[in-house]
Formats: C-alpha cells, structure tokens, sequence
C-alpha cells in the first residue's frame, strides 16, 4: 500500500481527499497542514503540522514520514492577497514548491502538484495542455512558475491543473462560488457577480479522484482537470439560485471593470479535458449534478452532530 503525504489537508481539497482515503482504504494517509486538524474524524491516519514554508520543517518531516507520493494541495490561492502581498505568495507558491521537489529528486518521491486556469490569459479558451501560459496575475504567474520548476526537475511529477473549486466539508477554512451564493441569497443579501467571465466549475470529489487516481497509478505528466460545464460567473450564479429555489431578483450582473479587484482576471479560460478522461479514468459531474451531491452532504451535516 502506498503511502500518501498531503499538504494542506485543512483545505476543502485535502479534506476530500482524507474523506476518500478513509471510505476506500486505498492508501497509508499522512495529512499536514498548518495548525490543528480540522478533519472530524481523528482515527485511520496521521496528522502532522506543517507549515511548507518552512523549510527545515518540511525537510525534517518528510524525511522522518518517508511518503511515496506527496500531492501538494497547500498554496496561496486568494487572487487578490496575492497580487497585495507577492511575498506571501512567492514563498508558498515558489519557494515552497522548489523545496518540495529538491527533498523529492533526493528521496525519490512522486509530486503531485496542483494548478489553475489561472495560468492563461483567457483570450484562446477552452485551453488544452499543450496552450502556451500567459498570467495575468501574480497569481497566476506564481503558479506557471511553480510548473515550470516541476517540469525542469528530475523527480517523477504531475502537475493537475484545475477550475473554481466547490463542495461542502463540516469545518471550512474558507468558502467558495456554491457556498457563498448559497449563503448570501438565503441570507437576502443583494450580490454583484460578474457576466463577462467565464469558467469550468469543479466538484471537489472529481479533483480528488483525479489525484489519487495519479498517485495510486504512478502517472506523471500536466492534466487538466475541471468540471464539464463551462458557463459564466453569473450563469453560475443564478444555478446556485434555481437549485435551491432562491431569490434570483438578489443578483445584479456586472462587468470585470466595475468590481476594482486589486488583481486582473482572464476573461474565458476552461479546459478540454480528453487527456484527463483518457489517462486519469476522469469522469466529471455536470454542474447540476454537482449541485445534487452538495446539497446531500449538507442534509447528512444538518442530520447528524458527528460525521462518522
């Protein structure tokens, strides 16, 4: 049985990916992230804190868990708070990530990094692998120069890029697109969403099958990795709404310009997924039936004091 290490598994990814772990027993799991577990459920694994910027820590501890897979959810991915604070970014984005692959040349450890859309400009998409990067963000471009430190490095890597992730777990470090319309038109609060971007929204769970399906297979290499519906952000929006029979009149549209976000975004990204469906077992759900699997683990958390 491999043994698997993943950082930032306080993040709604790493949750997933623990909650996988413990259903199928498919792997030995080693869980960090910074501060205390946030995961239910204590038993069936090993948690360990670590910060990845740190690198003796980082050093230290993987060296003492000895993993053959490490799947390295752990990043700044707060556009905006990374275009303020580039430092921040740099360190965990960059630096963290150099480590990362010079303790897995020497250890012989497979990387399973995680990227975004967000590496390209959004004028050309549906992007494929093979599409030249262009950020526009610090973002963005921290994440294109993380690959590019994978990609010129000896260990056995992968590189999963992905879409606007979504799900549900019962201790969120932070919310997403689902959860915070959800919230705010039940709530009656008045939202501005933008019309003039569009994206791929990704269940969680797909993601998460998709890492583990690399690591349990050894297969390396750049995939894209998203949901199958690309729609804009306000057509995602007002799903939210249809779904739950929410109030729709809450939603101004709005172009890009008028939000003044400290970090600029492109316009249509989304990917063309055949290399994943074709290597990676990968079968996405629709945004509808993503929405469906949302709303079912949100009555077992309303049902139940303890996820068992």
């Amino acid at each position: 049985m491999k043994k698997v290490l993943v950082t930032g598994s306080n993040g709604l990814l790493g949750q997933k990916i623990t909650e996988h772990i413990l259903k199928t027993q498919d792997f030995e799991l080693l869980a960090t992230s910074k501060g205390a577990n946030r995961f239910p459920v204590k038993t069936g694994y090993s948690y360990c804190e670590l910060d990845i910027s740190d690198d003796k820590q980082l050093k230290s501890v993987i060296e003492d868990l000895n993993p053959d897979v490490i799947i390295n959810t752990a990043a700044v991915t707060n556009v905006d708070k990374a275009e303020s604070d580039k430092e921040q970014c740099r360190k965990l984005n960059i630096n963290a990530v150099e480590s990362l692959v010079s303790i897995c040349e020497n250890l012989n450890i497979h990387l399973i990094h995680l990227s975004t859309d967000f590496v390209f400009d959004g004028q050309n998409g549906p992007y494929d692998e093979d599409a030249d990067a262009n950020p526009l963000s610090y973002y963005g471009q921290s994440k294109f120069e993380a690959e590019e430190i994978l990609k010129a490095s000896s260990c056995q890597w992968t590189i999963i890029r992905t879409i606007l992730v979504y799900g549900i777990v019962p201790d969120m470090s932070r919310t997403n697109i689902v959860l915070w319309a959800k919230s705010s038109l039940e709530d009656g609060r008045s939202i501005k969403v933008v019309n003039d971007q569009w994206r791929m929204p990704t269940l969680a769970e797909d993601l998460a099958n998709a890492c583990l399906y690399a690591a349990q297979n050894g297969i390396t290499g750049l995939y894209n990795v998203s949901g199958k519906d690309s729609m804009s952000i306000v057509e995602i929006v007002y799903a939210v709404a249809d779904y739950w029979n929410l109030d729709k009149s809450l939603i101004t549209p709005v172009s890009s310009e008028t939000l003044n976000q400290e970090a600029k975004r492109p316009a249509r990204t989304g990917f063309i997924l055949d290399k994943a469906i074709d290597q990676l077992n990968y079968r996405p759900h629709s945004f509808e039936e993503g929405l469906e699997v949302v709303e079912q683990q949100l009555l077992s958390l309303k049902n139940s004091d303890i996820i068992n």
